[in-house]
């Protein structure tokens, strides 16, 4: 695909009232971020590509993800950390959300599973932390599963009860 492909799926969706989410990196993703989109789900390498500096400490990441809101490059960052969860920032909110602890099988396609499951949760009219939370379910049962398999239905499901009850 052309670097420019993200960011003309960007334009599109901005003129059509579609909220446009996009998980991508390098050059595809800072195009993208040029037109503004909804919401990007980098990892923390990718994140740290993007802003230009390697970032650890967790106030660095949330002044970066806040900056980028601002400047209206996206409505919502959800930055993923791996075993420790992931960060949700928005114009009113950033928050550290924390993984549920489950047997670590295969990590392949967690990160796609995690970016379909927000989508569908969002589609769902639910609220952003419940649709990052049923992401992160979703990519928590991924990783449960061997080799290529993507995440169980039942197995989001359950997680995202638990991260829900867990929560309040």
């Amino acid at each position: 695909m052309p670097a420019d492909f993200y960011a003309r799926v960007a334009r599109i969706g901005k003129d059509g009232g579609t909220k446009v989410i996009i998980d991508t990196s390098g050059e595809a993703l800072e195009r993208a971020l040029q037109e503004g989109v909804y919401l990007i789900k980098p990892n923390i390498r990718e994140f740290s590509d993007l802003v230009g500096n390697d970032i650890q400490e967790e106030s660095q990441i949330k002044t970066e993800a806040q900056r980028m809101v601002k400047n209206g490059r996206c409505k919502v960052l959800v930055i993923s950390l791996g075993a420790a969860g992931a960060l949700m920032v928005s114009e009113d909110v950033a928050e550290h959300i924390l993984p549920p602890t489950v047997p670590i099988v295969s990590k392949v396609g967690a990160g796609d599973s995690m970016v379909a499951g927000m989508v569908l949760s969002l589609a769902r009219d639910k609220t952003l932390r419940e649709s990052v939370l049923f992401g992160m379910a979703a990519g928590a049962a991924a990783v449960m599963t061997p080799g290529t398999e993507l995440c169980r239905r039942e197995d989001t499901e359950r997680l995202y009860a638990k991260m829900l009850s867990d929560s309040e």
